[in-house]
């Protein structure tokens, strides 16, 4: 069945969980679609994962249309969510309009996913006038980075805890279909999650959210130099990958592969003719 904001927040209202994995080539989003995964994130996380940036800053419009067709192709019933690169909204409500239509129109995305709360709320309205479903994102918001001095819990404090809240309820009122919460404490999530009414995904936020999200890479283990608190491994890719790549290498260099059964066959006829 194709996933729609429609059969999201019904999910919700019946308590289904939803699941969400970040995706950002065709070949893995066949993979993710086929398996039943809702909801396929182009994050632009991608510039760590795929582009290897320290951070998702550089990441570009051109960048993230590219990897949101692809994903786009592959994916048959999942609901296509494109992030927003840095400064692709920030400036102004124009441009916000503007980048999320090419995300539409160009990546084939179903819905664009912005970071911030009560600031944003203007894009998201706008975005949303023009017929363009908006995933809002609080808590840790990766490319506030700089603002944040590091990869920080949010909302532990009496004060910040009630901002996260005001900001789920003000990205609500602004028309946004669902929300994304980011190393938020299991407990706020939770009041949060039970205090709007559209489904709220969390990262690092405890299982009392609608649904949950991760990275591809970390939960199936492609990265061994830092895994988060809350990344869960369900597999381990990486070292099964890494052993492959060692077998072909070694099977190369010995003359051992390609063997007979894999390459084609010509008359001897033609060969001879050939000298």
């Amino acid at each position: 069945m194709k996933t729609t904001v429609s059969t999201l927040k019904k999910q919700k209202e019946n308590k289904e969980k939803i699941t969400m994995l970040t995706c950002y080539d065709y070949s893995m989003a066949k993979l993710m679609d086929e398996a039943g995964i809702e909801i396929l994130l182009i994050g632009d996380s991608l510039g760590n994962t795929m582009l290897g940036y320290d951070t998702t800053l550089p990441v570009t419009m051109e960048d993230m249309i590219a990897h949101t067709a692809a994903v786009s192709r592959g994916a048959k019933n999942a609901f296509v969510l494109a992030d927003m690169p840095f400064m692709s909204y920030q400036t102004s409500v124009y441009d916000a309009v503007v980048n999320a239509g090419r995300l539409m129109k160009e990546g084939h995305a179903h819905g664009v996913k912005l970071e911030g709360g009560a600031r944003v709320c203007p894009q998201i309205e706008a975005i949303v006038a023009a017929d363009i479903p908006v995933c809002a994102h609080i808590g840790l918001t990766p490319q506030s980075i700089n603002a944040f001095g590091g990869f920080k819990v949010q909302g532990k404090s009496e004060e910040a805890a009630r901002q996260l809240v005001e900001d789920a309820k003000k990205v609500e009122a602004a028309g946004a279909s669902m929300l994304v919460m980011e190393c938020v404490p299991a407990k706020l999530a939770e009041i949060i999650t039970n205090t709007i009414s559209i489904p709220t995904i969390g990262i690092g936020a405890g299982a009392g959210c609608d649904g949950q999200v991760l990275v591809n890479q970390d939960m199936l283990g492609m990265f061994h130099d830092f895994t988060p608190k809350f990344v869960k491994q369900f597999a381990n890719v990486g070292e099964i990958m890494m052993q492959a790549f060692k077998d072909y290498s070694a099977e190369v260099k010995a003359g051992t592969f390609p063997a007979q059964e894999h390459t084609y066959a010509i008359s001897d006829e033609v060969i001879d003719k050939l000298y």
